[in-house]
């Protein structure tokens, strides 16, 4: 504190222009110390305000290095950062961090791959929708998708999924789904791969729709809930034969948010035959 105090006692004698580049090193010497610090939640603090840095910072670097920290907070506090910079650089970070041995980390960065829209985002999450029934993912192991299917979903997912993934304008309204998301997404035994259902649930992918069926049957309650809110929000009556088995789950849950779904789907007119073209 002292040498900061005298560093600050020599910034307010300078010339503007000397403050102006002795207040860059004073500031970069500040994160430098704080990235370097013994202390994990000093570290994740620096990491968290170099978010505010844009794409071209020379402090950029600093934060592409905190990658590799021991602390899992200060890794998710990379992918929290790096998920808004679009560059070949975080790109290539995110997607090391989608192969991170703790699925917390790696879940992070699939949904921060899929927010930028690289593909390998959306494959991370549809191999957790997906689970271990399907060809095994170049993107995660059969472990990892296990670890992610039990982790239980952080609060704060609610408002990444309203703001990023969900398909609508994040303000609550009959006919959005809204007040559904946020049960199953609040309730403590909410999975990851429920998680990524309801992150990809619009997506007009043929292989999610056929993904969002086989949830359906899930042994987990809430991805089944998550499937059938999917599945409605889709807007698809075709889909309502699908559902009709589900108006028999033994969660009460899955049941009303069926029986929702598929008066939601039956007010929708299937589409007309298509006249045959003449010869």
């Amino acid at each position: 504190m002292h040498a900061r105090l005298v560093c600050l006692t020599l910034l307010a004698m300078a010339l503007p222009g000397q403050q102006t580049a002795a207040t860059d090193a004073l500031c970069t010497d500040i994160l430098k110390r704080s990235l370097a610090s013994k202390n994990p939640d000093t570290r994740k603090q620096a990491v968290v305000a170099l978010s505010l840095a844009n794409e071209k910072s020379a402090l950029l670097p600093l934060l592409v290095g905190m990658a590799d920290d021991k602390d899992v907070q200060v890794r998710l506090a990379v992918v929290a950062s790096l998920g808004e910079v679009k560059t070949s650089v975080t790109t290539e970070v995110l997607h090391k961090l989608l192969k991170d041995t703790v699925p917390e980390v790696s879940f992070a960065a699939a949904k921060a791959l899929w927010n930028l829209r690289d593909p390998a985002g959306k494959q991370a999450l549809l191999s957790v929708v997906q689970g271990e029934s399907k060809t095994v993912s170049p993107y995660l192991t059969a472990e990892m998708r296990q670890a992610m299917r039990m982790m239980h979903t952080p609060t704060t997912t609610l408002l990444f999924a309203v703001r990023e993934g969900m398909g609508f304008v994040p303000v609550p309204g009959l006919g959005q789904g809204f007040a559904s998301m946020q049960a199953i997404l609040a309730d403590p035994s909410t999975s990851g791969r429920a998680t990524a259902v309801l992150l990809l649930g619009k997506d007009k992918d043929p292989a999610l729709l056929s993904a969002l069926k086989d949830a359906l049957h899930d042994s987990n309650w809430t991805v089944r809930a998550a499937a059938v809110h999917s599945l409605a929000l889709r807007d698809d009556p075709s889909l309502k034969k699908n559902l009709v088995p589900l108006l028999e789950d033994d969660k009460e849950g899955v049941r009303l948010r069926t029986a929702a779904a598929f008066l939601r789907l039956s007010a929708i007119p299937l589409p007309a035959p298509r006249k045959p073209s003449a010869k």
